[in-house]
């Protein structure tokens, strides 16, 4: 017998089993530790380089199961989660040991009293109890690798719910196995279609119902290997099955359901290794909104994060965004199935001239590139298609080519094109025979050729033969039903390859050691506090970052002094370690051009600061810098991410715009450059309206030496705001005017 001094049951545990905590669903918010591996590969803050990939063959794949809380009385909610998870070790190939303290027998099968009474070690034990706390306690002596808690109750209840979770996720860490839930369901051991071939999806949700779409998608023959239904994820996360399933080689694709995540960092560590494994990872992530976030947070009692933090976070590590589970499903259906892109072009083909402009300005608003084919390859398309026709792309062959031998001549044609890579054929709706010998003529093509044909099926009913068993029977052919949804999965399709294929994770270059710039920082650093404008200043020194020549000054005859050496004109601040915005105030005098009026400046600022009754450390007279494109590059600290880094057009335009773009360190170059043309305002740095181009190159060098920055002092930084940081015309550098740097 295992764990034989256990001995029996507690009389507690009979009752919760008894009382029956037959399958209720729940919510959980824990950390999980650190593995090993992350004690030796870290960042210069003490953050792990590399994801920690759970072995979970075991958990798919059981050779034995426990069923705590099995059950064979009708009526009872635990008799048909039995009565299924029955049915599936059978499948898999697992021995099951039902589990329930005064039941001789499950379903024909011998029960075993306790957990300490199994006759072998299980791989997998599957907690039907409404506490699993003692449970897990339990088996932690038994060595079970995993297991499975349906139960309610827990950090979607309040606070005490929260700290009941806290509880089981620090006994899951003691007991050495490896929890799913609670809060999950029966997702993992559902039946899956074993007559499918290709590469597969792996299907991850919090709420087992949203994964239903993405599940049916075996009806129409594509095939689906796993599905973890992580529920509230105090042991097991997102992050884990991402890395796990990134690594199986049946796996094509990966898609989520994501509520929450529970830990960033680990997040885009999952994310950065099915990058390098070349495997996509498309995703739903709810919290766009302050309503959506709201019900994601009473759902899995998890933090949504701030989501344009999470959006660039994603894009940043090549996670594939998408709004809906019909994107999401045929997104995923997609990038499973189809193979690399030979061109970045698109076709558009169809038998109608209004369906192909209509479907070519979608696509091209959405960012597709459509060539305009040679003049030599129209020539070609006009021996079947008449001379009035546009073959240019997109290409209206007219109808009536796709009814005879012209109709496959013209596909061959166009998929002969270098230039192209898709093919997109929208059918709006069935008209017999033509429609018919038009699909076929798409999935024998595509049988012969290696480049992606797309059909959008348009008609309402989807019950005609040329949809139902010509296009849905092609593991070749992508077909949609709409156009929007084709689409998003074919940009998704491209920018995925691109993506990849010069794909270097960040985390190979993240700093390992502090750097000499982060010693002479944390001299500077003054815990709990903001720093003055003049300290702050001093960090962006510390870490090679300009600032204009000034002088911070207690006196009128100092102040005027300072200006003959920084030289005129010059601009006069007060700096104080509580002054934030300090033109509100009046605190700030620029174009200052003699010694009286530095004099008067200086009697005027302090004048105000003490009627504000707000501490000086001193005025600073600064060099004035006018000629310039302002801009913000900003430090602050996210829930879920940890320190992240924005830049955007600055002044006052950042507060009236909003134009910024955001990524979370580590990060190289081409993330830093491709902030900057994310911004809507990126113009301003080419030179408009006369002006010439700006130093982008010197900005790229502020926003990577404000990564660096982050990254070393961590979260002893809470805030950095440099505001403007002018960035002068090209080969001219950068200069921050102005810094705001709050310790934590």
């Amino acid at each position: 017998m295992l764990g034989s001094t256990h001995g029996t049951l507690t009389t507690d545990f009979r009752a919760r089993v008894e009382a029956c905590g037959e399958s209720p669903r729940t919510a959980v918010h824990s950390s999980a530790a650190p593995s090993a591996d992350d004690a030796v590969a870290v960042d210069v803050s003490g953050r792990p380089l590399h994801a920690d990939v759970p072995d979970l063959d075991r958990f798919f794949r059981p050779e034995s199961v426990a069923v705590i809380g099995a059950s064979d009385a009708e009526g009872r909610p635990n008799t048909g989660i039995t009565r299924q998870l029955i049915a599936w070790a059978e499948r898999v190939g697992a021995r099951i040991h039902p589990v329930h303290p005064t039941r001789p027998t499950v379903f024909g099968l011998p029960c075993h009293a306790s957990v300490a009474d199994l006759p072998e070690q299980v791989d997998l034990a599957v907690l039907l109890v409404a506490d699993p706390l003692p449970v897990i306690e339990e088996l932690a002596e038994t060595k079970v690798k995993f297991a499975v808690a349906f139960a309610s109750g827990f950090a979607e209840t309040g606070d005490a719910g929260a700290a009941a979770q806290d509880r089981l996720g620090a006994a899951v860490q003691r007991s050495g196995l490896r929890l799913l839930g609670p809060n999950t369901n029966l997702n993992a051991f559902e039946e899956f279609r074993d007559d499918l071939d290709g590469p597969a999806i792996a299907l991850i949700t919090q709420s087992g119902h949203q994964g239903r779409p993405v599940y049916t998608l075996q009806e129409l023959g594509i095939r689906l290997s796993h599905w973890a239904p992580t529920g509230n994820e105090a042991d097991l996360e997102t992050s884990d099955f991402i890395s796990y399933f990134a690594e199986q080689p049946e796996v094509g694709a990966i898609a989520c359901y994501v509520e929450g995540l529970k830990d960033g960092r680990s997040f885009l560590l999952a994310a950065d290794r099915a990058a390098r494994n070349g495997v996509p990872v498309v995703a739903v992530k709810v919290g766009r909104t302050e309503t959506g976030a709201r019900m994601a947070a009473s759902h899995t009692g998890k933090l949504t994060g701030a989501d344009t933090v999470v959006d660039a976070a994603m894009r940043q590590f090549g996670v594939i965004r998408v709004d809906g589970l019909d994107e999401l499903q045929d997104t995923a259906a997609l990038l499973a199935r189809a193979r690399k892109p030979q061109a970045d072009g698109v076709v558009v083909y169809s038998i109608s001239g209004g369906t192909g402009a209509h479907f070519s300005d979608l696509a091209t608003e959405a960012g597709l590139t459509l060539p305009t084919l040679s003049q030599a390859k129209q020539d070609e398309l006009h021996q079947w298609i008449p001379e009035y026709l546009n073959v240019a792309n997109p290409v209206d062959n007219g109808g009536h080519p796709v009814g005879d031998w012209r109709g496959r001549k013209i596909i061959d044609a166009i998929l002969a094109d270098p230039s192209v890579g898709v093919l997109i054929c929208p059918i709006t709706g069935p008209f017999p025979p033509m429609s018919d010998k038009l699909a076929q003529d798409l999935v024998d093509a595509a049988e012969t050729s290696d480049k992606l044909i797309c059909v959008i099926w348009g008609s309402p009913v989807g019950t005609e033969e040329a949809y139902r068993t010509t296009l849905l029977g092609s593991s070749r052919v992508a077909t949609f039903r709409t156009f929007g949804n084709c689409i998003t999965a074919v940009r998704a399709y491209l920018g995925h390859h691109r993506f990849t294929a010069g794909y270097r994770s960040p985390f190979e270059d993240a700093p390992r050691t502090p750097s000499p710039s982060y010693r002479k920082a944390q001299a500077l650093m003054r815990p709990g506090q903001q720093l003055s404008e003049h300290a702050a200043k001093q960090l962006l020194r510390a870490y090679g970052i300009r600032v204009p020549r000034e002088q911070l000054v207690t006196s009128a005859a100092a102040a005027v002094r300072a200006a003959g050496l920084v030289g005129y004109p010059v601009v006069m601040k007060a700096s104080g370690p509580q002054l934030g915005h300090k033109t509100e105030l009046g605190l700030v005098k620029i174009g200052l051009t003699s010694a009286s009026q530095i004099r008067d400046a200086y009697r005027e600022l302090t004048d105000i600061a003490r009627y504000e009754n707000v501490p000086l450390d001193g005025i600073l007279v600064c060099q004035m810098v006018e000629r310039g494109v302002e801009m913000v590059v900003g430090v602050t600290q996210d829930d879920l991410f940890g320190p992240t880094v924005t830049v955007g057009l600055g002044g006052v335009l950042v507060e009236v715009l909003h134009d910024a773009a955001v990524r979370v360190p580590p990060f190289g170059e081409d993330q830093a450059r491709a902030m900057l043309t994310e911004l809507r305002g990126h113009a301003l740095l080419e030179g408009v309206r006369g002006a010439p181009p700006a130093d982008v190159d010197a900005l790229v060098e502020v926003v990577l030496r404000i990564q660096r920055m982050a990254l070393e002092l961590g979260d002893e930084l809470s805030e950095l705001d440099i505001n403007p940081l002018m960035v002068l015309p090209r080969g001219q550098g950068a200069v921050a005017l102005d810094a705001l740097a709050i310790c934590r």
